[in-house]
């Protein structure tokens, strides 16, 4: 039996996933990643620089990127020049990076989390910085076009992001706002520390706060959604959905304390998605969150029950290109 051109095309697009996100995984470590980004040509001298590596380092790596077929070089010796589709890889590579290393403590540890969960949930952790990164490569196609779209309709002057995780949805809002500042939440001490990198480099510095707390303490203390004219919250709600009192208390802190006209957007999933397109991730996603965060992802229905009693008026939700994500904007 002889295998189909179609098992082979399958089989060569896994292996290319895996190759991207791994050498793409790896620029982000060198702190690479900004310059892939720019699209623009970069030579060996200023990728080692930014590495902070020897140039025959920065050298072999920039050739396994050509390789790959990810940046181009036109001339022996001469500049990198990312592909014009590396966006795109990067978004589908971001799949892999958050199923397989973002979530690495519960793939190995996942007997104990099934027998133990409290236990195990206190001895294992996920690295915050991973989570953030694959996130930020999820969320650059998956999620953020529509979540841009929504939020810069209406020209916020201040948006408060929370759970902003590496602050990648604020600095592209800020590109585009530039009347405007932000403000990124976040529990995790190492995505604080990414997002604050990545507001200098973006030279965003002087219009980005980053503020490390957690997303409950806002029912006590809302200063730092105060006079906002748009409150994100990207995949952080869910956390607190298992305690609606919690829940009803972010939420109503959050009404009370937007700018007149102001609205809150929420990105967050839907549990086993059955549509053809979203089953599998949605799946997975599903599955971590129950078995290892203790988090039970609400249907679309007790979204919109939960915004209402916070005092919102008016809600809508709507699905994105990541599987199982859902929109939801609420304001009145």
């Amino acid at each position: 039996m002889t295998r189909t051109d179609s098992a082979e095309t399958t089989d060569e697009a896994a292996a290319d996933l895996a190759a991207e996100a791994a050498l793409l995984e790896i620029a982000e470590e060198l702190g690479l990643s900004d310059l892939l980004d720019g699209a623009e040509p970069f030579t060996l001298e200023q990728a080692a620089d930014l590495a902070a590596v020897p140039a025959p380092g920065a050298a072999a790596y920039l050739g396994a990127l050509v390789s790959a077929g990810l940046v181009e070089q036109a001339a022996q010796g001469g500049p990198y020049t990312p592909v014009a589709d590396l966006a795109d890889r990067r978004y589908r590579a971001g799949y892999l990076s958050w199923a397989l290393n973002a979530n690495r403590p519960y793939i190995d540890h996942a007997a104990l989390f099934l027998r133990d969960p409290e236990t195990a949930g206190g001895k294992y952790a996920r690295d915050g910085r991973r989570v953030a990164v694959s996130s930020r490569w999820i969320g650059s196609r998956g999620f953020y076009p529509g979540v841009v779209e929504e939020i810069t309709s209406g020209a916020p002057r201040r948006v408060v992001d929370l759970g902003a995780g590496a602050a990648g949805l604020l600095v592209r809002l800020l590109r585009e706002l530039p009347d405007s500042t932000g403000v990124a939440l976040d529990l995790s001490a190492a995505a604080c520390d990414e997002a604050r990198r990545a507001a200098r480099q973006a030279g965003l510095a002087d219009r980005l706060d980053v503020v490390h707390r957690s997303v409950e303490s806002l029912a006590d203390d809302p200063a730092p959604v105060r006079g906002a004219d748009v409150v994100h919250a990207g995949f952080v709600l869910h956390d607190v959905v298992g305690r609606p009192e919690v829940l009803d208390g972010v939420l109503r802190a959050c009404r009370e304390s937007l700018a007149e006209g102001g609205r809150m957007v929420v990105t967050d999933a839907v549990p086993y998605a059955p549509d053809p397109r979203e089953r599998a991730f949605s799946a997975l996603f599903s599955y971590l969150h129950a078995s290892s965060m203790d988090v039970d992802l609400p249907p679309e229905q007790v979204w919109h029950e939960a915004f209402r009693r916070a005092g919102f008026t008016e809600v809508s939700s709507s699905p994105q290109r990541m599987p199982g994500s859902r929109v939801f904007v609420a304001a009145g």
